[in-house]
Parts: C-alpha cells; sequence; structure tokens
C-alpha cells in the first residue's frame, strides 16, 4: 500500500530499491519515528525495575518477573480495541489516546509509591503499556504504509532505530536515578530489622522509581499535543473503498502472517527475557555490583542500536527474510554458550545477542503485513498484540533459574531463536515477490 500520489513521486517508484523516506511528509515522519524513542525508555525501565523491586519489595525472581507480565499484558489487551478504534479514526486518533493513556501510567507511580504496594506498580505498568499498544499498533503499520512498498522493511528498520536510543536512554536513567547503589548483605539486613529501620530503608528505594516517571509522563503529554496540531497524510487504503476494513477470517488465508505471529511472540519473549534478567546473570556469574551490570546492560543496548541502522544497510543488498535468517542463527550459536560457558564468556556471549536481535522485531512485523491489504490493520493489531510472548517468557524463565540457574533459563530464548531462523528461510517466503525470495 501507500499513500496519495504526492507522497511518492513517479521518479522515485521505480527505483530498484525504493524511496525510503516519504516525500513531503517528513514532519509526521519525524513525530512517529520519535514516538520509537519514547516507547523505548519504559519498555527497558523494566530491566531495572525489576532488580530494583526484588530488593526494595524482598521478592523471589518469579515475582520480580511480573512486571514484564503486567507490562506486556497491556500490548495484549488493548491491540485489538486499539486496531478497531483506528479503522474508524484513523492512525492519528491512536497517536493521540496512546500517549495520553501512556502519560495516565506514570503518573500512577506517584500514589503507587505512596501506598507501597507492589500489586499498584503492576497496575501503573499495565496502563502504561496499553498506551503503547496503541503507539506500536499505529506506528508500525504508519511507517510501513507511509511511502514506497519496495522500502517498507528499510523504512521501518529505520524507525525501528531510534527504539533503542529510547532504551540505552531508560537504562542509563534507571542506572544513575533509580540505582542506589545500596546492596545489603543478609547481616545488614538484620541488623536494620533490629534497630527498626528496614521498613524506612525499603520505602526510600520504592520512592526513588517516581521522579523518571513522572518526568516522562509529562514528555508524553507535550508530544500529544504536538501530534494532535499537525496535519498527517491519509494512508490511501483509510479511504479506498471499502476502506481498511478486513476480516480476521481472512487473515488465515495468509501463511506466512500466521508464522509471523507465532516468530514475533517468540521473538518478543526472547528480547524481554534476554534483557530482564542481564543484570542478574551478570551479577550471578561475575560477581559485579548492581550499577556495573546496569553499565554493562547499557552497552548491550548499544549494540542492538547500532544493529538497526547497520542491518537498514545492509538490506539493500541482502533480502531482509534471509538477513533475519543469518542473525538469528548467529544467536543460536550465542545462546548456547551462554547457557554452557557461564561467567565472563558467557556475559559476553549473551552480550552480543542483542546485535543480532536489532532487526528481527520491524522485519517479522514488515515481512508479516506482505500482501495483506485491506486487513492490514487487524494484521497490525494482532503482531502488536504477539508482543505478549514478553509477559509470558520472563515469569518462565525466572521459575527455570530458582529451580536450575540463570545460565539455564537462557534455554528460552535459544528455542526462540531456532524457530526465527526456520521462520526467515521458509515460513516468510509466500509473503514475497519471486525477485526478493
Amino acid at each position: 500500500m501507500q499513500v496519495s500520489n504526492a507522497a511518492v513521486s513517479p521518479a522515485t517508484t521505480g527505483s530498484r530499491h525504493g524511496l525510503l523516506f516519504p516525500a513531503g511528509h517528513l514532519l509526521p515522519f519525524f513525530l512517529v519515528t520519535a514516538l520509537f524513542f519514547l516507547w523505548g525508555v519504559p519498555n527497558n525501565l523494566n530491566d531495572v525495575l525489576i532488580r530494583q523491586f526484588m530488593k526494595s519489595f524482598a521478592i523471589t525472581r518469579f515475582q520480580a518477573g511480573l512486571v514484564q507480565f503486567a507490562f506486556y499484558m497491556g500490548y495484549v489487551v488493548l491491540a485489538m480495541p486499539a486496531a478497531l478504534l483506528m479503522r474508524k479514526l484513523g492512525y492519528k486518533s491512536g497517536f493521540v489516546i496512546g500517549l495520553l493513556l501512556f502519560s495516565l501510567g506514570t503518573f500512577l507511580f506517584w500514589p503507587a509509591a505512596v501506598a507501597g504496594r507492589y500489586i499498584f506498580f503492576l497496575l501503573a505498568l499495565f496502563v502504561i503499556a496499553s498506551g503503547l499498544s496503541f503507539l506500536e499498533t499505529a506506528s508500525n503499520p504508519f511507517i510501513a504504509q507511509l511511502g514506497d512498498p519496495e522500502s517498507s522493511e528499510r523504512r521501518l528498520n529505520f524507525s525501528q532505530a531510534f527504539n533503542p536510543l529510547g532504551s540505552i536512554s531508560g537504562v542509563l536513567i534507571g542506572t544513575a536515578f533509580i540505582f542506589s547503589g545500596v546492596e545489603l548483605s543478609s547481616q545488614q539486613v538484620d541488623s536494620l530489622k533490629s534497630q527498626h529501620l528496614y521498613d524506612a530503608y525499603l520505602r526510600s528505594e520504592t520512592l526513588r522509581v517516581v521522579k523518571p516517571y513522572l518526568v516522562l509522563g509529562v514528555i508524553a503529554l507535550i508530544w500529544a499535543v504536538l501530534i494532535w496540531r499537525t496535519k498527517f497524510p491519509a494512508i490511501q487504503s483509510e479511504h479506498e473503498a471499502g476502506g481498511d476494513h478486513g476480516r480476521f477470517l481472512d487473515l488465515l488465508r495468509y501463511p506466512h502472517f500466521l508464522l509471523a505471529v507465532v516468530a514475533q511472540f517468540l521473538y518478543v519473549g526472547a528480547q524481554v527475557g534476554t534483557w530482564s534478567y542481564f543484570i542478574q546473570y551478570v551479577q550471578d556469574y561475575t560477581h559485579q555490583p548492581e550499577k556495573v551490570a546496569g553499565y554493562f546492560l547499557t552497552g548491550t543496548l548499544g549494540g542492538f542500536g547500532i544493529g538497526r541502522f547497520i542491518s537498514a544497510y545492509l538490506m539493500r543488498f541482502i533480502a531482509p527474510n534471509k538477513l533475519l535468517g543469518i542473525y538469528a542463527l548467529f544467536n543460536i550459536v550465542l545462546v548456547s554458550v551462554a547457557v554452557l560457558r557461564p561467567g565472563w564468556v558467557g556475559l559476553w556471549a549473551v552480550f552480543l545477542t542483542s546485535f543480532f536481535m536489532s532487526l528481527m522485531f520491524p522485519t517479522i512485523f514488515a515481512l508479516g503485513l506482505k500482501k495483506l491489504g485491506p486487513n492490514t490493520k487487524i494484521g497490525g493489531s494482532l503482531l502488536v498484540m504477539a508482543i505478549g510472548g514478553g509477559a509470558a517468557v520472563p515469569p518462565l524463565m525466572g521459575l527455570i533459574a530458582e529451580a536450575h540457574g540463570m545460565a539455564a533459563a537462557y534455554l528460552l530464548p535459544l528455542v526462540a531463536y531456532a524457530f526465527i531462523a526456520a521462520y526467515a528461510f521458509v515460513g516468510a517466503k509466500a509473503g514475497l515477490s519471486e525477485e526478493t525470495v
């Protein structure tokens, strides 16, 4: 699909690789691309929250993994309502509603901290993710369709490249402003309890999470106003005869799409699980303090961001599905090393997986949307619902870690990459034109 005739000039439609940027619509492209950065911040602040809540609420790894469960369930529950709403009102409404929900969730951190209840934080995270579900359901297909169809994977990879910059910012913010650097030994805990000071310590650790989220909420509100006041181009499918009103049953006719949903579920689970327990992996096997582990996490997210830009460039020469498969094979090897050789060797293996994760989400998303026609919006919503893999995998990894150690938990990402490799080399081909297979 493409936007109105003004969006893609006749001179460029015949280009071998397609026009990457939408001519005449750079401002909305910029405003939406910035959203990829913005939602990357809370996504990876969660990785810091897991470690912080284990300390401030004195909970287990499995209980801490519920941070990701509550967060990613927001995607599962709200993705379909978001798609149905945008099918009637268009993408712009999705952006604004998503930002308002995002902002509301961040402001709920204040009463959650005052109450000092873990479940209230989980509710606030659910609301944040509900907003992000609107943003992702709107942003990914909007960017994919805003321009030449031949460059949809490259354009989405380019916009998604700003997501890890937000992720890096989130981890840096969390490491600097949420982690106190105070890690008590069991003897120190007993001492504070005997002096009746332990509850005050836990409360001070809990309150440290509030300010970063309040700042995020203000930024989200400002961005909602900017998008509301900006004129957006009409994606042609929203106004064609019949509009973009596809049917769910129609999607059963596209095996490449159905396999993309499974691949996306497993990928997001692998990504979220890997990063959620990365700090714990570092501390368990190299015995580094939490701040050092946090900076290692920042570094691996930097590799993720670099990978996004490099992947967008490599797709000029290598078919996206083939590059996806090659990257999945690399991660199979790296995660195997992390499982079998925990320690510094395993740490660097996990560290490198982020580079090869980099192209997976946008590429699976774009490959899954190929040839869906009027079913693009509802197809996109199901691919966003597949982000629910981030709710399922981290708690399972937590249970495995408690029973068999942190390294064994990384067997789950290993299985995910094996499926993604099979999808890339075989399952995605049905949606591709002959010249790109």
